[in-house]
């Protein structure tokens, strides 16, 4: 699972609104806010958690998991171009 911080700084990472998470992922826009209205680990259904962590990560973002330092997020490395 990942958390709501998480799910922000990732949209923000990719400097995606809710509406183009929304239509990345295939969960409604309102669906968003309200998980976004809270704090703690994204709730809801597992399938939309689910949902919204593939299309951040899709989108070229890595979900970082606790490791001493705190869990995070991180734009994923772009293969270097031949």
């Amino acid at each position: 699972m990942f958390s709501v911080r998480q799910m922000k700084a990732a949209r923000a990472l990719l400097a995606w609104s809710q509406g183009e998470l929304a239509k990345a992922s295939g969960v409604s826009e309102p669906t968003i806010a309200r998980l976004e209205s809270e704090d703690g680990e994204v709730g809801g259904r597992a399938e939309t958690g689910d949902k919204l962590r593939s299309a951040l990560e899709m989108g070229g973002v890595e979900f970082i998991p606790e490791n001493g330092g705190g869990a995070g997020v991180r734009l994923r490395k772009k293969a270097a171009k031949r």
